[in-house]
């Protein structure tokens, strides 16, 4: 099994490689995502921009998508690393913060990165403290 730091490494590398293929033409920012699901398996993605903004998908939406794409089960999502070129380390916007509470597991961690040593990390309750949920729409 391999330890957190190389894991990181790993997850880091493959958000990387996403976000050197990212189809960014009107905002020039490059993001790459990857998630790490209970089975060891990892998902990418990067974000793919639309000239209509709002249809933009985002670097972390792209890999969730992806590992539900591939048979990971919501809930089963352990850990999301965020890379983005450059020197300073970005966190996820709102939507891609309510589709991570809902597709991965509550003890998961969400990290972001970068080119230089700046990393930030987030908790469930920390990246999104009060959540819509499926719950919300019953009340």
């Amino acid at each position: 099994m391999k330890n957190e730091k190389s894991v990181l490494s790993d997850l880091k590398w493959a958000a990387a490689d996403a976000a050197a293929r990212s189809y960014s033409p009107y905002s020039g920012f490059r993001a790459g995502a990857a998630v790490l699901g209970e089975n060891g398996r990892v998902y990418s993605g990067c974000n793919v921009e639309n000239a209509s903004f709002g249809l933009t998908q985002c670097a972390e939406r792209a890999a969730l998508t992806a590992a539900v794409r591939e048979g990971a089960r919501p809930g089963s999502l352990v850990l999301l690393v965020l890379y983005t070129p450059g020197l300073k380390a970005h966190s996820p916007c709102g939507a891609c913060r309510q589709v991570m509470h809902e597709l991965m597991k509550p003890d998961s961690r969400v990290v972001s990165c970068c080119d230089s040593d700046e990393t930030h990390t987030w908790s469930a309750k920390q990246y999104l403290p009060d959540p819509f949920t499926p719950e919300s729409l019953k009340q």
